[in-house]
């Protein structure tokens, strides 16, 4: 069993061992362990991580309180983030991040950097002089970066999250796309639909490039001919979605599936096929991706799929668990779980 190095030089289990004693993803686990609403897993894969987690001695974390061993007595941990408000997913990172390190007993402090070097190289200085054990800098939208300056060099490890550097120079975790993408469009597909359009997020972003890049990979593997025609771009807005829809309603052969590349998209989505008539599933069958909290609340509740930065945060805790002395840096990608709700049913006949 390999676990990681504790105090005691005995190495604690982690995520990953218990990942691979199951035979599951380190993102399922977390989601189990964490009890992370809106998440279909089967009772069985809840019973085999709780059962194999206990069995292995994986210290479970603790809503509310730190594990036993106090506070603020493993480390300090310093998030950097180019921006905070503009949406969910640094919230999100931050609190898979702080609740696993409040389990170890670990302090997560946050800052904002708005991309700027030279405050990049403050608050690294400041984090440094307030002792700092661990440095993690997020990027909102992944992409690959030149590691700041003021990151290189330092004595303490350094950790990329939703982002990534040219020759792996640092451990880095990103959202496994391509996959999202493939798996949101087969499960169209496995739903019986062969004429799927998608409303794609700006093109020069990585996600948006990943996300149709899997689009493709589940019509090829279904022997569904690719057709450009169905490919609508968008912005990531719900009025991207709305004019896009209304463009996809004018084709001369209608899709019966729309794959909006974000939830934002599929509102507007929505507000079109509802103007036009459509019944969402039984006319139109539609799938997000983000599984923003409007997704619950939307009627009916869209389909759509998880960015796991949750489970990112989680796993920079896990890989600070883990001995840093190896070089051979490497990407790792979490899955994006589908969480299937209402607006996808069968084509109508």
């Amino acid at each position: 069993m390999r676990q990681s190095a504790g105090e005691n030089g005995v190495r604690r289990a982690t995520m990953t061992d218990i990942a691979r004693e199951v035979g599951c993803s380190q993102a399922t686990v977390s989601f189990v362990l964490n009890n992370t609403p809106g998440i279909r897993l089967s009772d069985e894969t809840r019973r085999r991580v709780i059962e194999t987690a206990r069995r292995i001695g994986y210290e479970v974390p603790v809503q509310g309180r730190a594990a036993e061993g106090g506070r603020g007595n493993r480390g300090q941990i310093a998030f950097i983030v180019d921006q905070l408000a503009t949406s969910p997913e640094a919230v999100q990172a931050i609190e898979g991040l702080s609740q696993a390190a409040q389990a170890i007993g670990s302090l997560v402090f946050v800052a904002q950097s708005r991309g700027d070097a030279e405050m990049e190289r403050d608050l690294v200085e400041a984090f440094l002089q307030q002792g700092a054990t661990a440095i993690v800098y997020m990027t909102i939208f992944t992409r690959e970066v030149k590691i700041p300056n003021a990151l290189q060099g330092l004595n303490i490890p350094v950790l990329l999250l939703n982002c990534y550097s040219a020759g792996q120079s640092a451990p880095a975790v990103v959202p496994s796309e391509i996959a999202g993408g493939q798996r949101a469009t087969h499960y169209l597909i496995s739903k019986g639909h062969r004429r799927i359009a998608t409303i794609t997020g700006e093109s020069w972003m990585e996600a948006a490039q990943d996300r149709l890049k899997g689009y493709r990979r589940a019509l090829a593997t279904a022997d569904i001919p690719f057709d450009a025609d169905l490919v609508f771009s968008g912005d990531w807005s719900a009025s991207a979605g709305y004019e896009a829809t209304r463009k996809i309603l004018g084709l001369t052969e209608v899709p019966t599936a729309i794959f909006c590349q974000n939830d934002r998209m599929a509102i507007g989505c929505y507000e079109a096929l509802k103007e036009a008539g459509y019944e969402i599933p039984a006319d139109m069958s539609v799938i997000g991706y983000d599984d923003e909290e409007i997704a619950r609340h939307m009627h009916p509740r869209l389909t759509t799929s998880i960015l796991p930065h949750r489970a990112m945060g989680q796993w920079v805790v896990e890989r600070l668990s883990e001995s840093m002395a190896d070089t051979r840096f490497s990407l790792t990608k979490l899955e994006c779980p589908l969480v299937e709700r209402d607006s996808v049913g069968a084509p109508r006949k």
